[in-house]
């Protein structure tokens, strides 16, 4: 085993004696020993429950017969941290979480790894940190929040939550009315309760095959989600004996298949960050241009909070993930030939399944569109990409042209938004928020929102080099690539260029003639760092285009 490295032999008695300290038996070190890595905190919702996990996951552990041996990742909660300079700390921990579960795992010698995750950066940072160390590994989340309700009875989620403050701004709501939502939106712990970026990675880790049945979609409050994580632990002892490894699960079919999945079940445009960032630790590149080509031949199949009024917990009674990969075989858009962490294939792992709400996961022949949930358009502002997820915009934006009002900050922004000076027509351009110039690519939920709570959903855009948090919805147009703090187009646009979005067509065109954009470079300057220290300033230094998942180098 691995961990004979750390407990075998006359040369390891030191290590051994260390172990003593910590209570193991002999016996104890005889098993396989598993590292367990709990991201619980107590100031995430969506984490607040993990250390219950974490003990079904060693129970299930012991029960199989190996070792378990805990061990914390961070988290930060998005929502928390919204809106201020907390939101550049989001993104960044990824890596930092990525590069912390490498260290601890290869110091400890751990033959095989459960990871518990649930928010935002966890998912991706942790099967990032999977696919780097490379040992038998599976993922247990923590689940999703339950939706709320109102006193009308009304269901609610966090991304109305937002939007009440933009309609408290536009004299549609009073303080009691938003205190209302204050109090209901977010009524249990788990991850917010729509297909927001922490739901859509967990429903990607069972499309990939690195979690069991029910890992992205179970309740946190329910029962089950503790019998999960118990077959999980033991599941791991199998993936031990039989010596699979994640490397052996992540490969370019499961990539496939998954960006498949988050095209049917319209995913947060941060899967478009995720998706190739974990590929890259795998020695595979994904790129925009293969997203658009899997989202032109798959419908989509849901429309889940933000873009619909129907929650996680509607899609874990419909069947889940695995009914909307049921539909998918139906057209053969699945290679359903991948092994998976149940040590099966995914033909096998979808026997006997079936979609049993068709109103909630529409029938492969009768899907909400013919393309998917994510768009990438491309054009003279956005020569690299940016991204849409095109299943939350409404009819009315998804073809339109407007003069842009240009933002240099998420905060200038959202005091233009919040006074009343945007006009129905217009573009919102919010530049110096990418991976480099923010540092850390905020998500501009606050603006979004504030845009459709103002009721300007279907007659405003917002273009950014930032990104977006899974619960914005509308015509919110992220990830501008080359970003402003690298001379993109996007630094270029002046108050009052028209610009042309066409996302049928996965078209973005800033209408200026050919001569202005060279003429407006040889005149640009850039910016001083936003940042001069801390991990923020070396992340800006290290980190690369979000069309390549804001990998660093």
């Amino acid at each position: 085993m691995r961990s004979d490295n750390v407990t075998k032999g006359v040369d390891r008695a030191p290590n051994r004696s260390l172990f003593y300290a910590l209570g193991y038996t002999k016996e104890e070190l005889e098993r396989p020993l598993i590292g367990v890595v709990c991201s619980y905190n107590e100031i995430v919702p969506g984490h607040m429950n993990l250390d219950k996990i974490a003990e079904a996951v060693k129970a299930g552990v012991r029960a199989a017969g190996g070792t378990p041996v805990e061990f914390p990742a961070i988290a930060v909660c998005d929502g928390i941290a919204m809106g201020h300079i907390g939101m550049k700390y989001s993104l960044v921990t990824r890596d930092l979480i990525a590069d912390s579960t490498e260290a601890m795992a290869m110091a400890h010698q751990f033959d095989g790894l459960v990871m518990i995750p649930n928010c935002d950066k966890n998912v991706p940072g942790l099967l990032m940190a999977a696919a780097r160390i490379n040992i038998p590994t599976i993922f247990c989340s923590g689940g999703p929040m339950l939706a709320g309700r109102l006193e009308d009875g009304r269901r609610t989620c966090l991304s109305h939550m937002f939007e009440a403050v933009g309609s408290f701004y536009a004299g549609k709501l009073d303080e009691s009315g938003v205190e209302e939502y204050e109090n209901n939106a977010c009524p249990s712990c788990g991850s917010c309760s729509g297909m927001y970026t922490a739901n859509s990675m967990n429903c990607l880790t069972e499309a990939i095959g690195m979690g069991l049945r029910g890992n992205g979609t179970i309740p946190a409050v329910w029962s089950a989600r503790l019998r999960l994580a118990k077959h999980a632990g033991m599941q791991i002892m199998e993936l031990v004996k039989k010596d699979i490894k994640p490397r052996d699960i992540m490969t370019p079919a499961a990539f496939h298949n998954a960006e498949t999945v988050d095209m049917a079940l319209g995913c947060s445009t941060n899967t478009m960050l995720h998706l190739p960032a974990i590929a890259h630790e795998c020695g595979i590149e994904l790129d925009l241009d293969m997203s658009n080509d899997i989202s032109s031949r798959t419908p989509n199949l849901c429309h889940l909070a933000p873009a619909g009024d129907t929650y996680m917990e509607d899609l874990e009674g419909a069947g889940g993930v695995y009914a909307v990969m049921k539909e998918l075989t139906k057209k053969g858009l699945l290679d359903t030939g991948v092994l998976t962490c149940t040590g099966k294939t995914m033909a096998e792992n979808l026997e006997g399944v079936e979609n049993r709400n068709p109103e909630l996961i529409r029938p492969i022949d009768s899907p909400y569109s013919p393309d998917g949930g994510i768009a990438v358009l491309k054009g003279n502002l956005a020569p690299e990409g940016c991204v849409v997820k095109r299943s939350a915009v409404a009819s009315e934006m998804m073809i339109h042209s407007g003069p842009a009002r240009v933002f240099d900050s998420e905060e200038e922004a959202i005091s233009a938004i919040y006074a009343g000076k945007i006009k129905p027509g217009d573009v919102v351009v919010i530049r110096y928020e990418g991976p480099k110039g923010g540092p850390g690519m905020r998500e501009m939920l606050n603006p979004t929102s504030a845009i459709c709570g103002m009721g300007l959903g279907e007659s405003v855009a917002l273009i950014t080099d930032g990104r977006f948090s899974g619960a914005t919805r509308g015509a919110a147009i992220g990830h501008v690539c080359p970003e402003a703090a690298q001379g993109g187009p996007i630094a270029l646009v002046e108050e009052g260029d028209m610009i042309s979005i066409d996302i049928p067509s996965c078209s973005i065109t800033l209408n200026v003639d050919e001569d202005t954009l060279p003429q407006r470079k040889a005149k640009w300057v850039s910016p001083p760092a936003k940042v001069t220290a801390g991990y923020l300033a070396r992340y800006a230094k290290l980190v690369t285009s979000a069309a390549r998942g804001a990998v660093l180098e």
